[in-house]
């Protein structure tokens, strides 16, 4: 019985941290507005950083267009998406927690946003407390993830941990490394995001 409280007090607990996590970067969650007509799109996101990373990209992820934001606040732009080949195409912006992203079609010197497939993915959050490292991450979609460990032995890396895990929509772990030089590859939603640790 014991046991079972002390579980759940560490499920609240991790819980409770997850939403701190998510509430207290409440402002990093983006809204895009679209304005346009034949001679251009003009592109307005609130709450962006320095440093966040704006892209057009066509269906196969293949980037048309980069921007590195280089002030923090609201960012605007005229954009001239008429001239794009026929085919499908998203705005994204990637942030510290998030990556947003807002389809459009390009046909016959026409575009057409979709708002209805506008779409948020939430990164995963890593923090290291002494030779602790508590992983978060937000699946509304119950999206598999993936995590994979590495040590580093001779400057060169070796697998020491695999998990994947699947039908969760907060995801919370907790991994205790010794001593020494490690790579944490994440794999959700298509993407992969890396963090090195050295303690």
């Amino acid at each position: 019985m014991k046991n079972a409280i002390k579980k759940i007090k560490k499920s609240l607990l991790l819980v409770t941290m997850m939403l701190t996590v998510i509430i207290g970067n409440a402002s990093e969650i983006s809204s895009f507005k679209i304005e346009g007509d034949l001679k251009g799109t003009a592109l307005t996101i609130d709450n962006v950083k320095e440093g966040d990373l704006l892209s057009i990209k066509n269906y196969k992820g293949i980037i048309i267009y980069k921007e590195l934001i280089q002030s923090s606040g609201t960012y605007n732009k005229g954009f001239d998406l008429t001239e794009l080949p026929n085919g499908n195409y998203f705005f994204e912006i990637d942030k510290d927690l998030e990556i947003k992203t807002i389809p459009f079609v390009v046909e016959n010197n026409q575009v057409t946003f979709n708002k209805d497939k506008e779409a948020v993915i939430f990164k995963p959050y890593l923090r290291e407390k002494g030779n602790l490292v508590y992983m978060t991450k937000l699946a509304l979609d119950l999206e598999p993830l993936k995590i994979r460990i590495y040590e580093n032995h001779n400057n060169s890396y070796h697998l020491i941990y695999s998990e994947k895990i699947e039908g969760i929509q907060i995801i919370e772990k907790v991994y205790k490394l010794k001593k020494g030089n490690f790579k944490i590859v994440i794999n959700s939603n298509n993407k992969e995001y890396t963090k090195f640790i050295n303690h």
